[in-house]
């Protein structure tokens, strides 16, 4: 390490009290909270820290260009063409492409890299699933052509658009399978040594990763994707937005994300600080536990009606969130072809009261897991307020954001308010996540809920495999609709991404998925 970037990594732990007159040139710090990091494996990594960092450290065979996310382009494919049979892409790698260690990238890369996604089954496991690709099955489908070439098929009845889309997730980020296997304990393939390390092609390589503390990026300039301009980006975990606005107005910090909605007026018109707000496809919403074995009120759908009324949409968006979000409530993205974007609901004290009456539900009291970070904790307190009006009292529960996402996944929470960004630009990401739980086998948003869905799952199943782009819209917009009247979900509100920067800070990019954040550019 540079004797500059220990010195700075050093510092920053240190707090807001040990601080620069500038950063260190050619270092970007950046201050957010990374608590809710799990893994840097990119079969594994589904948080926002780490999808955020994939895009640096990794790159799959296409992906979105972050300025027209509906355009696919190149990324450690030169080329591609579909088979005969509209059911197999064949890519050609570029040529002298290199992963950071120097192995070159092979066609077997691109098969050990999606073919131990699938078999690891990791949180991120369901979208290649959605190919038809199944641990029994995913080696079949992948098959090396020549020396720079590869041939994905999928027995699913999808078009090679929704592959294409599909193939941009973060989960289909292609690994040095030669670094990644000698590093294997126990049958892991790895994974135990990728949930702090990086063996990928991008700009950037982790240098180091310490829970709760920092995670350190440093230059990767063989990268295909080309040089990055820094020598090191340190992103350094500060809990508190308080003092990440400090940090960035003192210059102690380069970039500061997560900051609420008054901080961001204190800050905007400083000299020396720029606000960068960016559309983003996040959805924030409340999420329900039918399956909890703690409250059994959750399960009934009266229940999830009349909380739907009990949310001051308006003010929250307007008077809180002053800007950082729009209301919206369905569960795909305004921008994505075939989101609706009605909002049929509004607070209406009366109706919830009356529709828990009718249902006999009384003294309803919900364990409310809430990450400790705005505007979450903010919208809880608004929850909180609203809710008591009708007689329902939310017991707020705030955590750092890593342990609320173990209640989630583990069904053992009651209800919480968490945001979902689409894995890909495509409809299917949020349909599958939401509308999509046949039989309980998948562990994806609805599972999470403890909401078996039938019958939506087979509408979602007809619309990812629709030809016609128009129809497909109507289809996916008929699913919004019947999770909009009646689930254990009530969705809320649409993002919008507010990151400030020292004014010296320049090309920097972010688009409106949540991996689409790039460092490579950036100058200062």
């Amino acid at each position: 390490m540079h004797k500059f970037i220990a010195f700075s990594v050093f510092a920053l732990t240190l707090g807001v009290a040990a601080t620069f007159a500038v950063t260190p040139p050619k270092v970007l710090v950046v201050a957010q909270s990374i608590e809710d990091a799990v893994s840097f494996d990119p079969a594994e990594g589904y948080e926002l820290t780490t999808v955020q960092t994939f895009n640096n450290v990794y790159q799959r065979l296409v992906q979105s260009n972050p300025n027209n996310p509906t355009q696919i382009v190149p990324a450690l494919a030169a080329s591609w063409k579909l088979g005969a049979d509209g059911k197999s892409l064949t890519f050609t790698l570029k040529t002298g492409a290199a992963f950071a260690s120097g192995n070159p990238v092979r066609p077997e890369d691109v098969i050990f890299s999606l073919s131990r996604a699938v078999k690891l089954n990791k949180a991120p496991a369901f979208i290649l699933n959605s190919l038809g690709w199944t641990a029994d099955n995913v080696d079949s489908f992948l098959v090396r052509t020549d020396a720079k070439s590869v041939t994905l098929s999928w027995p699913a009845k999808v078009g090679a658009s929704f592959v294409l889309n599909l193939l941009t997730a973060p989960i289909a980020s292609i690994v040095d399978q030669v670094t990644v296997a000698s590093h294997e304990q126990s049958g892991d393939q790895g994974n135990g040594w990728l949930k702090t390390a990086s063996a990928g092609s991008g700009s950037f390589v982790i240098h180091s990763y310490v829970p709760h503390d920092s995670l350190v990026l440093d230059a990767n300039p063989k990268s295909p994707a080309g040089a990055p301009i820094l020598q090191s980006v340190i992103l350094r975990n500060v809990a508190d937005p308080a003092s990440r606005r400090l940090l960035v107005e003192q210059g102690d910090a380069d970039l500061a994300r997560d900051l609420g909605a008054d901080q961001i007026a204190a800050l905007n018109g400083k000299a020396g600080i720029s606000v960068l707000a960016v559309a983003s496809a996040q959805q924030d919403y409340i999420i329900l536990n039918a399956a909890s074995t703690t409250n059994p009120d959750l399960k009934n759908p009266a229940l999830w009606q009349a909380l739907r009324y009990l949310v001051d949409y308006d003010g929250i968006a307007n008077k809180l969130l002053k800007g950082q979000a729009k209301v919206h409530q369905a569960f795909l993205p305004d921008g994505f072809p075939g989101a609706l974007n009605d909002n049929p609901f509004k607070l209406d004290v009366t109706k919830a009261k009356s529709i828990l009456a009718k249902a006999g539900l009384t003294n309803v009291r919900i364990a409310l897991s809430v990450f400790n970070q705005p505007p979450f904790s903010d919208i809880a307190q608004s929850l909180q307020s609203t809710f008591a009006q009708a007689g329902v009292t939310l017991d707020l529960q705030p955590a750092i954001t890593s342990e609320v996402y173990s209640k989630i996944r583990s069904r053992t929470y009651e209800a919480s308010i968490l945001y979902w960004i689409p894995d890909y630009f495509d409809a299917h990401s949020n349909a599958q996540a939401f509308a999509f739980n046949r039989d309980d086998s998948v562990h994806n948003v609805a599972w999470r809920a403890g909401w078996l869905t039938p019958e939506l799952s087979d509408k979602t199943d007809a619309a990812v495999a629709e030809k016609d782009p128009a129809v497909r819209a109507k289809l996916y917009g008929a699913i919004q609709k019947s999770v909009q009247e009646s689930s254990p979900f009530i969705f809320a509100f649409q993002a919008t991404d507010q990151v400030v920067l020292r004014s010296n800070v320049k090309g920097y990019i972010q688009g409106i998925n949540a991996d689409q954040v790039y460092f490579a550019g950036v100058s200062k």
